[in-house]
């Protein structure tokens, strides 16, 4: 399972010109699902997200997580994170999982997130999605669990 983690000032998903998700400060989370990941696997990463401290202190050090700040999240389902680039012009998605376990298991990671009381909202998976990403620093981080 990957997510790309980008700290935001705010962030939103549009799916047919209406706004699906919204939020303020947070992360706008990138979320790539592999054919091995499983549930244990997608509470791990929630629970890594929830706890990462990418949010500044008084002292301007990264030492806060999102719980810390009251920050919002919003999921977005992104199997192209599992692009095979390796050969020619055109990527594969062939390691990406099927649509039967990706999107279950994007459930479970945004239900972990709430969890632990953070607002979580998501985009509408498999829909096209303009997502509107205010990267705050820029802060992104790339967090990747290893399939079973």
């Amino acid at each position: 399972m990957r997510a790309v983690l980008q700290r935001v000032s705010s962030g939103s998903v549009t799916v047919d010109n209406e706004i699906v998700a919204q939020i303020g400060l947070g992360y706008v989370i990138l979320l790539g699902i592999g054919p091995g990941d499983t549930p244990a696997i997608a509470r791990e990463l929630a629970e890594k997200a929830a706890y990462l401290r990418v949010f500044e202190d008084d002292a301007g050090k990264m030492n806060r997580s999102v719980m810390d700040v009251n920050g919002e999240v919003i999921v977005v389902s992104q199997f192209t994170l599992y692009a095979d680039t390796s050969r020619g012009r055109r990527p594969s998605f062939i390691n990406a999982a099927k649509p039967e376990l990706a999107e279950p298991l994007v459930e479970v990671f945004s239900t972990r997130l709430r969890e632990f009381g953070i607002a979580t909202q998501q985009g509408v998976f498999g829909a096209h999605m303009v997502v509107d990403i205010r990267n705050d620093g820029p802060v992104t981080i790339l967090l990747e669990l290893p399939q079973i």
